[in-house]
């Protein structure tokens, strides 16, 4: 039976920025709930609640919001890597509490608890595999008779589509293994794993049958979250005033106010202390965060809002992210559509999407801003501007 599991949370995410820029990748919300929460989740409908978890970069919003696991009935404890070198050295940081088979996994991938179930029942060396489209983002696997007879690194040419899910089932031979290519100086587990196939060591290959879903980039939490909402039950704990219009699963938290004359059609997630109108309107896959106010008028579709947002009247948000603390003046328009988005300098073609605004922002009147734009952190926008280019973080737009 394995008692343990060890997931990996050190890491930054530095092409999902400005979003990372105040928060870890794993802390990023989908449907209202941190991507790593889902993680805790999916191990504790298993029955797995010892959790070790390695936490890096801004380690502090993890362990203030887990703690030590008992409100989402775990038991957690942490371990710091302070320099993020690979998932082979995270592992070997948490290495005094693993004496037995233990489960590793990321934390920055929805999972839910289908997923992991068949493979906690592995008593030996074990990967989860799954089959993916976009095999050259992952490593490839070579599978015979349910066992690897390699794994590929980002293949460049046509392997398969078997990747894996870097969900294993190791022990403490594993481990041995592991800090033998630490000292050559290869810190990824793929490499100690590619090490151990060369020497013929059995690793078993367990199928996903659930969901699992990583975000590399900004427009994948949209995707993760329209995924996830369509799971997401319909419960209104706040008020609804008379002239309201709801259709399909809408979850509304406590203290909100949907104002007379607003139409929401689900699945839409709206949080806690939020007021919405009167006569605004909220489409389908939209996620509200905390005490937000979506001023009369307005039009939200398709987008993540995150906590303490303050949009103003007659504003049009359109397939956007839109950062925590932000505030935008009257008839701000975030337009959607097909966009070449530039990030780390490279551009990545995306169909239909809006823009991606980073925390703390301030957007005068009138503002346009094009689709697929990229504004950073902390920034100000005078009125009447239209946005056609990136903004870096902590910049003023005249």
């Amino acid at each position: 039976m394995i008692e343990k599991a060890v997931i990996l949370a050190a890491g930054e995410g530095t092409r999902l920025r400005p979003f990372t820029e105040s928060i870890p990748k794993v802390m990023l919300p989908v449907a209202n709930k941190p991507i790593l929460e889902y993680t805790i989740e999916a191990l504790a409908k298993n029955g797995l609640r010892k959790i070790i978890i390695v936490v890096g970069y801004k380690k502090e919003s993890i362990m203030n919001h887990f703690e030590n696991g008992k409100k989402f009935g775990v038991e957690i404890k942490y371990e710091f890597q302070e320099k993020q070198l690979g998932t082979g050295h995270a592992l070997l940081s948490a290495k005094k509490h693993l004496n037995k088979r233990f489960l590793i996994l990321p934390g920055d991938n929805i999972i839910d608890a289908d997923l992991i179930s068949d493979i906690l029942e592995q008593k030996t060396f074990s990967l989860l595999d799954t089959k993916h489209l976009m095999v050259s983002k992952y490593s490839a696997l070579d599978i015979r008779k349910s066992n690897i007879k390699d794994m590929i690194e980002k293949p460049k040419e046509g392997v398969g589509n078997i990747i894996s899910t870097g969900i294993y089932v190791l022990d403490k031979d594993s481990l041995n293994e592991i800090e033998k290519c630490a000292a050559e100086g290869m810190h990824d587990l793929t490499h100690a794993i590619q090490k151990m196939i060369k020497k013929e060591q059995e690793i078993k290959v367990t199928s996903g049958k659930g969901l699992w879903i990583e975000a590399v980039y900004p427009w994948d939490l949209l995707n993760l979250n329209e995924v996830v909402l369509k799971k997401c039950p319909s419960t209104v704990a706040g008020t609804i005033e008379d002239g309201v219009k709801i259709k399909g699963n809408v979850l509304i938290g406590k203290e909100s106010i949907i104002r007379s004359g607003s139409y929401i059609v689900g699945p839409v997630v709206i949080g806690e202390g939020c007021e919405v109108g009167p006569n605004s309107c909220i489409f389908p896959s939209t996620s509200i965060g905390n005490n937000v106010s979506i001023s009369p008028f307005s039009v939200i579709r398709h987008s993540i809002i995150m906590d303490d947002v303050w949009i103003g009247p007659h504003s049009s948000v359109s397939h956007s992210i839109v950062g925590m603390g932000n505030r935008f003046d009257a008839n701000f328009t975030s337009i959607a559509g097909d966009a070449d988005v530039k990030i780390n300098k490279r551009f990545y073609g995306v169909v239909n999407i809006g823009c991606f605004i980073g925390d703390d922002c301030v957007i005068g009147g009138s503002t346009i801003i094009h689709p697929g734009k990229i504004i950073g952190k902390s920034c100000k926008i005078n009125a009447l501007n239209s946005i056609t280019t990136n903004i870096e973080s902590h910049s003023n737009v005249i």
